[in-house]
């Protein structure tokens, strides 16, 4: 009996201190600490909340940029159906999906003429990657200077603004931020 209470006890301790007080002060700290980034690091515009960071979304507009293709869930872009379509490349339907994907790329982007960047027609892991190469931004920048009316050389820069380099200069390629840029080309029309 002296070793079931103890065992109760243990368990209890281990409960309270395991299950309660430990994610409360990870909870608290993430808080005070990373307040942007423990909420998920969601983009408020005028009080209502546009998406995060985080997770890719659909653009589909000529005057913005638009990120990779996306395979979570039945219409992509899913964030309760994360994942990749685990098609192999001897696959015809991702053969297909991609090829149909170029045509949709040249149809939309008609003055570029070189070869289309890989990932703006080949799915992440997650299928919601928020971001482009940007090889990727440079070949939309005409589409978008002309749907906005704005100089291809604006736009440029607000690209290379928003490249991001590699995670602690060493892991990982230069990547942009879809969501980040489009809302900077919002802003910088609006001004």
């Amino acid at each position: 009996m002296k070793q079931l209470m103890i065992a109760i006890k243990a368990t209890l301790l281990l409960t309270v201190l395991t299950g309660l007080l430990y994610p409360l002060a990870v909870t608290g700290l993430a808080q005070v600490l990373f307040s942007h980034q423990a909420n998920g690091s969601l983009q408020v515009v005028n009080g209502k909340t546009i998406g995060s960071e985080l997770i890719g979304q659909r653009f589909t507009k000529p005057e913005y940029f638009h990120g990779r293709p996306s395979a979570a869930g039945n219409d992509g872009y899913d964030g309760l159906s994360s994942g990749g379509s685990n098609l192999g490349p001897t696959n015809q339907h991702l053969a297909d999906r991609v090829r149909d994907d170029i045509k949709k790329f040249r149809a939309e982007n008609p003055t570029y003429t070189g070869p289309v960047p890989a990932d703006l027609v080949t799915t992440s892991a997650s299928g919601l990657d928020p971001h482009i190469s940007p090889a990727s931004a440079d070949v939309q920048v005409a589409r978008i200077a002309a749907a906005r009316g704005i100089s291809a050389d604006t736009v440029r820069q607000l690209v290379a603004a928003h490249t991001e380099g590699r995670q602690y200069g060493l892991f990982g390629e230069p990547r942009v931020n879809v969501l980040a840029l489009n809302l900077a080309l919002d802003q910088s029309v609006r001004k």
